[in-house]
């Protein structure tokens, strides 16, 4: 199994209790997902982020409270990161009106601008220009903020990525553009789809620092953020590429037949959750009993989420047409 490496600075054990528990939420919502879907019980479809929750807990983690934040199709692992109630996630997913979408958006639209969620998108590549209008927003209004913005590998090659980068870069614009490199956009693979080993090499062509990181290691993705948030506050963009992989299909209707068993098990070995678990029981201190509990803990959260969102009540269908204009 590959280590997850200790972290620059000194984090609190509040600080990584609640980031240990944040990746088992995540992990142990996507398989509650994936059991519903599996019996029909969620509509329309899902990306789950299986393998990939130190990409999202660590980039998230290093943020302020008051920093904005843009997620994906496969974003669930970012609300959770980002505070959100999973009790009125999993409303959303089941289509309950105590949803974040009152049950009409699903698994690829939970957004909660009260928390600085911008929204989750099922556009590849939808979000990046709507983070970095966020961004404008807080340079003209002189915040003391930035924005994050997370996209897939399979997004690099839309028109809106390089756009936006350009924009951002000649503007300098306080945003962290973050590409999680789970390695297949839907079943074609990043090496066929770009003649490019290192992503990260794109932002030179906007003038600005890119970097490659461990996305499977927590504290590699925590510690490159932490920098990155500390130049673009001065120097405009930063642009992060985020080396991860998502154990299952790239949707619930993936049939998986693209990549073969020892690949999928050769990165089961990088799997991020048991390597943060090690670090907790060795050098962070953590007796294995106390890391149980944290397990424990984000099982019972997520079964409470459950018996919420089949309590809820359904949408009216009164309600259809609301929430279609702005106001």
């Amino acid at each position: 199994m590959a280590k997850t490496r200790k972290p620059s600075a000194q984090l609190s054990r509040e600080k990584l209790a609640d980031m240990y528990t944040k990746m088992m939420q995540t992990r142990r919502f996507e398989e509650k997902v994936a059991y519903f879907f599996s019996r029909g019980m969620v509509h329309g479809t899902t990306h789950l982020c299986i393998g990939q929750e130190a990409s999202a807990i660590g980039a998230v983690g290093a943020l302020g409270d008051d920093d904005w934040m843009a997620s994906t199709h496969r974003g669930h692992g970012h609300s959770i990161a980002k505070g959100l109630d999973i009790n009125r996630m999993m409303a959303e997913l089941l289509g309950k009106s105590t949803g974040y979408c009152k049950g009409k958006g699903g698994s690829m639209h939970i957004s909660d601008l009260s928390s600085g969620h911008l929204g989750a998108n099922g556009i590849v590549g939808g979000g990046i220009p709507i983070a970095t209008g966020a961004a404008i927003s807080v340079m003209q209004l002189g915040e003391d903020r930035i924005v994050l913005c997370f996209f897939g590998d399979g997004a690099i090659n839309e028109g809106t990525f390089h756009e936006s980068l350009n924009l951002a870069s000649a503007w300098h614009l306080p945003i962290i553009y973050i590409c999680e490199n789970n390695q297949y956009g839907m079943s074609m693979s990043t090496a066929r789809a770009t003649n490019v080993e290192d992503l990260s090499v794109r932002a030179s062509s906007y003038g600005i620092p890119g970097v490659r990181v461990d996305g499977n290691d927590v504290f590699a993705v925590y510690d490159t953020v932490s920098a990155a948030r500390d130049h673009v506050r001065k120097n405009g963009p930063y642009f992060i590429v985020s080396e991860t992989y998502r154990h299952m299909g790239h949707s619930k209707s993936d049939a998986n037949r693209y990549r073969t068993k020892d690949e999928i098990a050769e990165w089961k070995k990088r799997d991020p959750i048991p390597r943060m678990r090690a670090y907790l029981e060795g050098a962070g201190g953590f007796a294995p009993e106390e890391v149980d509990a944290m397990e424990k803990r984000a099982s019972d959260d997520i079964e409470a989420a459950v018996s919420f969102a089949q309590s809820s009540p359904d949408p009216e269908l009164t309600d259809l047409p609301t929430d279609v204009y702005a106001d």
